[in-house]
C-alpha cells in the first residue's frame, strides 16, 4: 500500500512539473502565421519574403518582443495555390492557434482563404496582394479580418496609364491580360480606363487563359492595331514570353507591365527582349529608406532580395507587433481594432497609416521601373494618382 501511495506521489508530483514547465512555455510566445509561396512560379519572391520576414521577427524579438513575449514565425508554403493555401490557413487557425497572419502575395490566394479567416478572425495581412476586392467585397462591404500593406490595383493601373500618355507621349496601346487570373483581369481594366480618360485610345484588348504560353494569335491582333504601349499586366514568365513573342512578329510598341515583372528571371526567360519596358513596383532599391535593411539583407544571405515582397512582409511584421502591443498581446476583435486605428507608424517603408473604411494603407508610393540588362532601373515615383 505504501509503495502504491509513494508511486502515487511520484506521478503528481512529475505531471505537476510537467503542467508546470509548460504554462510558461506557451504563454512566452505569441504566433503568427506566415502564408508564402516557397516553390512554384512565384517562389523567387517568397524565398526573398520568408528571408525578411525572419530578419524583422528577429529585430522585434531582439527589442523585447511584444510586451516581452517574444513573436513565433509558424510558415508554410503555399505554392501560390489556392486550394493549397486554404488547407494551410485552416491547419494554422486550428492546429497552430496562430493569432494574425502575413501574407499571401497574389489576390487571388488572399480571396480564396478570407472567409477562413474571417471565421476564425483572425487578421491576415496580404503583402502584394493588390486586388481592391481583397480587402472590400463585391457589395463595397469591408471584409473584416483581411487587411494589406501594398497599395492597389486602380491606383497601380493609373500610375502606369498616366505614365504611359505623359512621359512616352503614347496616343494608342494594346492590352493583353490573363482572363483566369484577378490580378491580371482587373489591372488590366484599371489600365483601360485611366488610358482612356487620359486622352488615349486602345486599339485592342486581348485575353489568354492561364497557363496558355504561346500568344502569338493575339499578338497577330494586336500588331494589327499598331499601338505605341503594349500593357501585359501578368506574372514574370508570361511577361518575358509575351515580349518575345512580340518583338518575334515585328511588333515595336514599347512593353509596360505591373508589379508582377520585377523577377530577375524575366530577363533570361525573354532572352533580353524585355529590355527597354517599364513597369510599376511597391519599392525600389535606390530607396533611402531601406538601404541598412539591404545591407543586413546581403550580410545575412550573400545575395540581393528580390523585390517588393521582402520590404512589404518586413513592414506587415512592425505593423503587427505595434498592434498587438497595443491590443496587450491579444488577437481577435482586439488586434482587428488595433489594426484598424494604425497611424503614421514608422515602418521601413515610411510612415503607415491604415484607411479603417478599406483596410488599405493611406498615400502608399509606386515606383516606375525600367528593366535594362538584368536590372531595374528607377525611373521616378507615383504617390498620388493626380501626379
Amino acid at each position: 500500500m505504501k509503495k502504491t501511495w509513494f508511486a502515487f506521489l511520484i506521478m503528481v508530483l512529475v505531471l505537476s512539473t510537467v503542467l508546470t514547465a509548460c504554462g510558461p512555455k506557451q504563454a512566452e510566445t505569441i504566433k503568427i502565421g506566415h502564408l508564402v509561396a516557397l516553390t512554384g512560379g512565384n517562389a523567387t519572391w517568397g524565398q526573398s519574403e520568408a528571408n525578411a520576414v525572419a530578419m524583422a521577427v528577429e529585430v522585434v524579438n531582439n527589442a523585447g518582443g511584444v510586451n516581452g513575449k517574444m513573436i513565433e514565425i509558424i510558415t508554410y508554403d503555399s505554392r501560390a495555390d489556392k486550394l493549397e493555401a486554404v488547407n494551410v490557413v485552416k491547419r494554422m487557425v486550428e492546429q497552430d492557434k496562430v493569432v494574425a497572419i502575413i501574407g499571401p502575395g497574389q489576390s487571388g490566394v488572399a480571396n480564396a482563404v478570407r472567409e477562413t479567416v474571417n471565421a476564425a478572425k483572425v487578421p491576415l495581412i496580404g503583402t502584394t496582394a493588390t486586388n481592391p476586392t481583397v480587402t472590400v467585397a463585391d457589395d463595397g462591404s469591408v471584409v473584416p479580418y483581411t487587411f494589406r500593406v501594398c497599395f492597389i490595383d486602380p491606383f497601380q493601373g493609373t500610375v502606369a496609364g498616366q505614365f504611359a500618355i505623359k512621359d512616352l507621349g503614347a496616343k494608342t496601346a494594346a492590352v493583353l491580360y490573363d482572363v483566369g487570373d484577378e490580378y491580371s483581369q482587373y489591372l488590366g481594366q484599371y489600365f483601360v480606363e485611366a488610358f482612356e480618360k487620359s486622352g488615349g485610345t486602345i486599339v485592342a484588348n486581348e485575353a489568354f487563359r492561364s497557363g496558355e504560353l504561346d500568344f502569338r494569335a493575339q499578338l497577330g491582333k494586336i500588331k494589327d492595331g499598331n499601338p505605341d504601349v503594349l500593357f501585359a499586366p501578368t506574372m514574370n514568365k508570361e511577361a518575358a514570353l509575351i515580349a518575345k513573342q512580340a518583338r518575334d512578329l515585328g511588333i515595336t510598341a514599347t512593353l509596360m507591365g505591373g508589379d508582377g515583372w520585377a523577377s530577375p528571371d524575366v530577363f533570361d526567360l525573354s532572352g533580353g527582349a524585355i529590355n527597354g519596358g517599364y513597369l510599376v513596383n511597391l519599392a525600389d532599391m535606390s530607396d533611402p529608406l531601406i538601404q541598412d535593411f539591404l545591407t543586413a539583407y546581403r550580410a545575412k544571405y550573400n545575395s540581393d532580395p528580390v523585390m517588393p515582397n521582402p520590404v512589404m512582409g518586413y513592414d506587415a511584421v512592425l505593423w503587427l507587433a505595434d498592434a498587438l502591443k497595443r491590443s496587450g498581446g491579444e488577437g481577435g476583435e482586439a488586434l482587428k481594432a488595433a489594426m484598424e486605428a494604425t497611424k503614421d507608424l514608422q515602418v521601413l517603408t515610411g510612415l503607415l497609416t491604415l484607411d479603417p473604411t478599406n483596410h488599405n494603407p493611406l498615400n502608399k508610393p509606386a515606383v516606375i521601373q525600367q528593366a535594362m540588362d538584368g536590372q531595374f532601373i528607377y525611373v521616378k515615383t507615383f504617390v498620388t494618382t493626380g501626379d
